[in-house]
């Protein structure tokens, strides 16, 4: 009974951040089924992290079980790079299961340190050493650091209301690189705690923001795209208009779970494609439209260039139109229109040429 008291009083501040997440997913509507099962999946394998590192700690004070302790140690070694890659694999649109490989490969060396002390070994006196693999955790954790902050970046509109909360997240994780090396194994303690505040903040930002997001491509919606455009029209002069070839064909011949999809991947495209001022907006089923500012034409025919070759990488097509003026216009709903009219024309010489009916 001591233990469990101990154990929560530890772990207090985890278990109500916990607990405020859990009623958070099932009063939002912010994820899908699945995206919200792997949160769920996040939040167990935080608290049994916490579990783990509470045990291991116990058995260093008690200076018993000490291959026990060399079992917790492998597990905490392996959670962590486990964890970021859970949390790569959740919240970054299109990521397949591959990402968990780097982890997988240090879970096994942790697990043969047990027995060898490549990556960790306990001396006669229960204190802890390092092999000479001792770093690889860290180094593995600050590689999965970096793709997370790089794919939440790549795939944001690069404004600041999202990059705050990305960047918060980026902190909440490298702290976990450092920290240990000033605050010592003790760090381990409230790791859990770092990770289930730095995400369940992310999460919430993202919740503020759904009022400007589509749902389905994470883009900015056609409501945003209007605000942006009443807002900065002194800065915006050039406009790039995309409709997607052939989705009607697609959700009418493969569902419209595949339509989804297409829709998913082309979106991802274009926020690639998309430099610091150039903002991409969903406004319609298959209609996008992307905002550059203070832009050269030289700027506007670069973007979409990179547009047409990341759009080449897929299975889909796009028809596209852009619309330059060498000073903001007075009305966006110009350049639209402008903009449009080039698309269609695009849209019209694809079916033309490839003999595909709309």
């Amino acid at each position: 009974m001591e233990v469990i008291k101990e154990f929560i009083l530890q772990n207090w501040a985890l278990i109500l951040i916990l607990f405020a997440f859990v009623v958070l997913l099932r009063t939002t509507g912010f994820l899908n089924a699945k995206s919200k099962s792997r949160m769920y999946t996040l939040i167990v394998w935080l608290f049994l992290l916490a579990l783990v590192v509470f045990l291991e700690f116990l058995l260093e004070e008690q200076k018993a079980l000490p291959n026990v302790r060399l079992a917790l140690m492998a597990i905490r070694y392996s959670a962590t790079p486990l964890i970021i890659a859970f949390i790569i694999y959740t919240m970054a649109i299109n990521i397949r299961w591959y990402v968990f490989i780097p982890a997988y490969i240090l879970t096994v060396i942790d697990i043969v340190s047990i027995y060898t002390g490549i990556v960790f070994s306990l001396d006669e006196e229960g204190i802890l050493r390092r092999g000479f693999l001792g770093y690889l955790p860290y180094i593995m954790v600050g590689a999965y650091c970096t793709l997370l902050v790089y794919i939440l970046i790549k795939r944001s509109n690069k404004r600041r209301s999202e990059l705050f909360p990305i960047m918060f997240l980026c902190f909440a994780f490298v702290s976990g690189l450092f920290l240990p090396f000033f605050l010592g194994k003790d760090y381990s303690k409230i790791f859990s705690v770092t990770i289930v505040i730095a995400v369940f903040i992310y999460y919430v930002f993202s919740i503020l923001q759904l009022t400007e997001k589509d749902s389905l491509t994470g883009l900015l919606n056609r409501q945003a795209f209007y605000a942006s455009a009443n807002d900065e029209v002194k800065n915006i002069n050039a406009l790039v208009s995309i409709d997607m070839n052939g989705l009607k064909t697609i959700n009418d011949t493969q569902g419209h779970a595949a339509g989804d999809k297409a829709l998913t991947t082309i979106a991802i495209c274009f926020l690639k494609a998309a430099s610091a001022r150039q903002t991409v907006y969903r406004i319609g089923g298959d209609e996008f439209v992307i905002l550059c500012r203070r832009a050269t034409e030289d700027d506007v025919k670069q973007l979409v260039e990179r547009i047409k070759k990341s759009i080449a990488k897929t299975e889909y097509k796009c028809a596209i139109g852009y619309s330059f003026h060498t000073e903001a216009p007075e009305s966006i709903d110009e350049m639209l229109k402008e903009s449009d009219e080039k698309m269609y024309a695009d849209k019209a010489a694809f079916y033309e040429a490839s003999g595909i009916t709309r």
